[in-house]
């Protein structure tokens, strides 16, 4: 066990270093993204996002979402399912557990 201990801290200063330099350059889009999509809308962005969901409803009184492309109702499904899972996710974290939802 000691020797086991002994190599472990004689290797561990350079696997970190080598997760580092591995994970930095991966990391660098992640990051990028997360400061890009993860603000909150500023005040200019908020008069926009009002005409969008006015026009989303307006589409489905008025039946003009059967004109899309297969490819433009794929984006919105896929978009719909996102919310839709953070929604979920977001009560699995408050409730702190999964148990009591049919996952």
């Amino acid at each position: 066990m000691a020797k086991f201990i002994r190599n472990f801290t004689e290797k561990a200063p350079s696997m970190v270093a080598a997760a580092v330099t591995y994970s930095k350059p991966r990391l660098a889009p992640f990051c990028h993204y997360v400061k890009v999509e993860l603000v909150p809308p500023t005040r200019g962005e908020i008069p926009t996002a009002i005409q969008s969901v006015k026009k989303i409803i307006q589409s489905a009184k008025t039946g003009s979402f059967k004109h899309l492309t297969v490819k433009e109702a794929v984006l919105n499904g896929l978009v719909a399912t996102e919310v839709w899972m953070w929604f979920y996710i977001g009560e699995i974290i408050g409730k702190r557990g999964i148990v009591g939802y049919e996952v």
